[in-house]
């Protein structure tokens, strides 16, 4: 029921993108192009019985005031279905209360015109929003439709079979019945065919049918894009994106140590490493995969990491009710991560990503919706980490020497090592693997390859007796910040 404290508060508060109102005489005309824009917006209300300046009116004949409004609602294009309005009791005098849900189904035209509502006005969308609108708009069937070009044998079946095998309540059927009711596949012509489900989750080349399902991951040197950056372009299903995407951030983020109440030792990462994994698993669970121009991106600054993806938020998701609000915009793929385990992981709100941000004393994380897009940002920013020493600490100043370049943890340990003259001023992929002992050999190979391309270090020697030295001082490249 409309809640008249609250009706009054708004009104105290004037016309906005998700109020107006109007006389008591309001024509089908009138009201038309309000409900359409704010049907096409974030939804609102809409009141009858009000002066210009909000003073209260009333309506003689609220029968009368309720079936305008749904005339108005009916003769958009197509007809927008809205609550039966209301009547609410303001200073003694009645008020008509319409109310347009966020989260249509449609995008919706008054008399051939399609309007948005960002403000008090009803404003033409731009051509390019309306088709971002209209690609939104018509979401909810995409992963359930055939994915073009595409037949069983472009399905992994071990991929599918292990999938199904881990299944539990479906009892013993096939593989394919077991896609087939959950929206991977779907019968067409007498015959199964993969959908866009089935391909990103199952596909053996994800990428050929369905251009820009990816992540491009990347750390940068400083709090802005440049060249000294780490890149890795993250492609295959959407379960190895989840994966892969997850060791990017553990080579990447940035390892510290801080002193506890009882003066206890404890090494974390610059972010709660769950509340990074959180939002790399909500990115690719809720994105929009009709949008084939942009993949998400995980970006990582010396002051936060980025996570944007393709798509706004979606049904009746807003930025002031996204802790709270669930709706899935891909629900056969949030089906089948939870199906795989990514569910503790997974959720539909962020409220465990700010409170994991709470618990480290971190700043609360930033929420930002733009046209076509949705990011989130964590910030480093809280209790002051102490760079982790390991195995000792640096003993010369990162700070003046390499300003400006990206070096990982592992990196960090190498420079000490060779920068400490009881060592020689020579590191070999032993040494280094022996100082990160739970680091794979081939990360340890691409970290000193790394330093050799940014004219950091210096290989010598070939194959097995190869080892690593300072290049000179003067050919490290310093950039002031």
């Amino acid at each position: 029921m409309t809640d008249a404290d609250d009706i009054r508060r708004q009104i105290q508060n004037g016309r906005g993108a998700e109020l107006d109102w109007y006389n008591a005489e309001a024509t089908v005309g009138q009201l038309m192009p309000t409900l359409g824009a704010m049907a096409n917006s974030r939804g609102g209300l809409v009141l009858l019985g009000l002066n210009p300046d909000g003073s209260v009116e009333g309506v003689a004949d609220p029968a009368d005031a309720v079936d305008r409004l749904l005339q108005a609602a009916l003769a958009l294009d197509p007809p927008l279905i809205i609550p039966v309005p209301e009547t609410v009791s303001l200073d003694g005098k009645t008020v008509v209360v319409a109310r347009v849900p966020p989260g249509m189904p449609h995008v919706y035209a008054a008399s051939g015109r399609y309007l948005r509502r960002e403000s008090a006005d009803n404003d033409v969308l731009p051509s390019r929003e309306l088709r971002l609108l209209i690609v939104r708009r018509s979401e909810t069937s995409f992963e359930t439709e055939i994915a073009r070009g595409a037949g069983l044998g472009d399905i992994d079946w071990n991929k599918a079979k292990m999938y199904v095998a881990n299944l539990s309540g479906m009892g013993d059927i096939s593989v394919e019945k077991a896609l087939l009711k959950r929206g991977c596949l779907v019968e067409y012509d007498g015959a199964l065919r993969p959908t866009n489900a089935g391909i990103l989750l199952f596909g053996k080349e994800p990428q050929r049918h369905l251009r820009g399902a990816d992540i491009t991951a990347a750390r940068f040197a400083g709090s802005t894009m440049s060249d000294h950056f780490t890149r890795q372009d993250i492609l295959g299903t959407l379960p190895d994106q989840i994966k892969r995407a997850e060791m990017f951030l553990i080579d990447h983020l940035r390892k510290g140590v801080q002193l506890g109440q009882t003066m206890a030792r404890d090494e974390q990462f610059e972010y709660p490493l769950e509340a990074a994994r959180e939002l790399v698993v909500n990115a690719v669970a809720h994105r929009d995969y009709q949008i084939t121009g942009d993949g998400i991106r995980l970006f990582l600054f010396n002051n936060r990491m980025e996570v944007t993806s393709p798509g706004g938020l979606p049904g009746p998701v807003t930025i002031d009710n996204i802790k709270d609000e669930r709706f899935s915009r891909n629900p056969v793929i949030v089906q089948v991560l939870s199906d795989m385990g990514f569910i503790e992981r997974l959720g539909y709100g962020v409220d465990r990503v700010i409170d994991l941000m709470r618990q480290k004393q971190l700043r609360a994380p930033s929420f930002e919706e733009r046209a076509g897009s949705f990011r989130v940002v964590l910030y480093n920013e809280g209790e002051e980490i102490q760079p982790e020493a390991k195995p000792a600490a640096p003993t010369f100043a990162f700070r003046s020497l390499y300003q400006g370049v990206e070096l990982n943890p592992r990196q960090e340990v190498a420079l000490t090592y060779l920068h400490d003259a009881r060592n020689n001023a020579r590191i070999t992929n032993s040494d280094l693997q022996s100082l990160c002992p739970d680091v794979h050999p081939e990360t340890i190979r691409r970290d000193l390859a790394d330093l050799v391309t940014k004219a950091i270090l210096r290989k010598m020697g070939q194959k097995r007796g190869s080892y690593y030295i300072l290049n000179q001082p003067e050919a490290v490249p310093v950039r002031e910040e």
